[in-house]
């Protein structure tokens, strides 16, 4: 007779065993018709799940993030028994869930075509007014190869050949469709409310360029039509925004084929560069780091010494001369380990904070390269703070106080915290790795902030928090980090004089705020749409003149604003007044400094925004505070 508790704590008491659907139904129909899963301890099961002893349960909904996955890769299958449906040779292979959405791959024949969308949405929609049920059922090893052997399906089989003996097969049937699958799943078809197929692309098998390309169709799945439709909203409106595209039409910069991965800045595109790099500069020194530079190309030993070559070696780019190995920095940390053992240390020297805009260079697959978001070459705000034991919890505390305020300034208010702990491939005792964790975690629990857990997800010498800003349109972009760091300085033989005269390791704490600057101004181009602040703007003013005869004071306009720091130009050219309005508003120019011969005459200059707002008159000093205010909130909605 089990006994299940609700996670409210009320109890119901059954005489026999009793699934998750009955348990739902006890409850009410209106749950039970919603119910999509359960959760019985930490364990995800369907509703058909029987549960035969005293257990804790809590019906999964399309109002629950893990309900809404369980949509979602539900449609997944969805989708690839219509894509079987109607392109009979089509094999199926992987079909996970991804954010906001899923995708499948298939090997076939021919690149699938927008029409193939349309009638694999159509059978998709077909098939779930059918509302089909879904069984899970089970099947051993050698009877599921030959099963799939039978239907033709070579990659399945390839799968299951590779999954551990001992571990049980799970399959999931619909209809006349089978999948390999974990699950759970949804009960019937007929739960799948809103789903939309968005894209195909290639994909190759496993992500290995020397395997054959497969066919990859991404789709989006929602609990309801409503929010469907406002995430393709979003996803048009993330179109516009691209910023590949807002970067060819501002003059930004470029990528081209001779440096897959290598950005070329433009002279706007680097103004916004050095205006980010500057204010990182003045915020690091206004908060104890001192700055440092360290080489580009170094000896391969050093990388086989503090891990990163057993780690990153497919990653690196290598070269040699002179019958040495050298490697280009990944990353800087064990080059900072270098300048901390430069002479001895003492703990009256500690905590040591060392930043670099540290150049660094990964050889990311050319599939995965896209725009500034993932780059070969990029230049992270690195700092590397070596302390002591008893420093942790404060050096962690002023991190994160120094990152939201940064954050802030960019015009970013909600900012989301993950704590990554151990990963299997991993450097350092359990015991250093339990210490480091618990500091972490006692860092943020001081701060009273909330956050997430992600098992498995630190760094190979150290657990880390994430912190991940949320856009205007509702994206998470993961940017900074702080990593507590026992192992390396140990293997690479950092050491301080103690209190007592005894020799100790330093800890290090790896941290950064805005990561890739790369990625960072990329996801700044598509949060602002182009229209960066006034601090960013790589011009911030434009003076334009009516005639010719107003040249020599917009000159002495522009001479005034450039001695006080501003990034301003004159527009002179022989156009009417309309068409270079019209121009400088679509380069998203903040402002317009209109010349004319009443403002000759007066002294003044007349001032509207790219956004059309007419500021009117206002003489050189007094825009010059406008722009200075506006510059020193710099992204803030207010002035604080």
């Amino acid at each position: 007779m089990p006994v299940i508790t609700l996670p409210d704590g009320s109890q119901r008491q059954f005489d026999q065993p009793v699934t998750v659907h009955q348990v739902a139904e006890s409850i009410g129909p209106g749950l039970a018709r919603a119910a999509l899963a359960g959760q019985v301890g930490e364990r995800l099961v369907d509703t058909s799940f029987v549960i035969e002893s005293d257990s804790p349960l809590a019906i999964i909904t399309d109002k629950d993030d893990k309900g809404v996955e369980i949509l979602r890769h539900s449609c997944a299958h969805l989708m690839a028994m219509a894509v079987q449906s109607l392109f009979p040779s089509a094999q199926v292979t992987i079909g996970p869930v991804i954010e906001d959405g899923f995708y499948y791959d298939f090997a076939f024949e021919r690149p699938f075509t927008p029409e193939d969308l349309e009638k694999i949405e159509a059978k998709m929609a077909d098939y779930v007014r059918q509302d089909i049920p879904v069984e899970h059922t089970t099947m051993a090893r050698e009877q599921a190869i030959r099963f799939f052997e039978k239907l033709g399906e070579t990659y399945k089989v390839e799968i299951i050949k590779d999954i551990p003996s001992d571990e049980a097969l799970g399959f999931y049937t619909q209809g006349e469709f089978t999948d390999l699958c974990r699950g759970p799943h949804i009960p019937s078809t007929g739960k799948i409310k809103a789903f939309k197929l968005t894209k195909v692309s290639g994909a190759y098998w496993r992500g290995d360029s020397s395997n054959e390309m497969l066919q990859r169709i991404y789709g989006t799945c929602w609990p309801d039509k409503k929010q469907l439709k406002s995430y393709l909203r979003r996803i048009e409106e993330a179109k516009k925004r691209d910023h590949r595209k807002l970067a060819k039409k501002l003059g930004l910069f470029h990528l081209q084929e001779e440096a897959p991965g290598m950005v070329f800045w433009h002279p706007k595109g680097w103004a916004i560069y050095q205006a980010i790099e500057q204010y990182m500069r003045r915020v690091q020194q206004e908060n104890g780091y001192q700055e440092i530079r360290t080489p580009q190309l170094v000896d391969y030993s050093l990388w086989k010494r503090s891990g990163h070559a057993d780690k990153f070696g497919n990653e690196m780019f290598s070269s040699s001369s002179e019958n040495r190995d050298y490697a280009v920095k990944p990353m800087n940390c064990p080059c900072h380990v270098q300048v901390f053992n430069q002479g001895l240390k003492s703990y009256r020297d500690l905590p040591m904070r060392l930043a670099e805009f540290g150049s660094c260079h990964r050889n990311e697959p050319s599939g995965t390269l896209q725009g500034l978001m993932r780059v070969r070459g990029f230049v992270q705000d690195d700092a590397h703070i070596f302390c002591t034991e008893d420093q942790i919890q404060e050096e962690v505390a002023t991190f994160i106080d120094l990152l939201y305020s940064v954050y802030s300034d960019f015009g970013f208010d909600e900012v989301l915290i993950k704590l990554s702990t151990r990963p299997e491939q991993r450097v350092g005792s359990d015991e250093v790795w339990d210490k480091a964790e618990k500091a972490l975690e006692l860092a943020l629990d001081n701060k009273g902030i909330a956050w997430d857990l992600q098992p498995g997800e630190g760094a190979f010498y150290g657990p880390k928090i994430e912190f991940s800003l949320k856009d205007c349109l509702g994206r998470v972009w993961q940017c900074g980090t702080i990593q507590v760091d026992f192992s390396m300085p140990a293997r690479l033989d950092a050491q301080y004089v103690d209190e007592d005269g005894s020799r100790q390791v330093p800890v290090m704490l790896h941290r950064a705020i805005l990561g890739s600057f790369e990625r960072f101004i990329g996801i700044l181009i598509e949060h602002y749409a182009g229209a960066m602040p006034v601090w960013l703007a790589p011009i911030q003013a434009v003076i334009i003149n009516i005639t010719d005869s107003h040249r020599e004071y917009c000159q002495l306009v522009e001479e005034t604003l450039k001695n006080k720091g501003f990034r301003v130009i004159s527009d002179l050219r022989n156009e009417k007044i309309g068409f270079k309005i019209r121009e400088h508003t679509i380069q998203k120019t903040p402002y317009m400094i209109i010349v004319g011969d009443k403002e000759v005459e007066s002294g003044t200059i007349s001032v509207r925004t790219f956004s059309g707002e007419d500021l009117g008159a206002q003489t050189v000093d007094e825009f010059c505070k406008k722009l200075q205010l506006d510059a020193d909130i710099r992204g803030r909605t207010k002035q604080e």
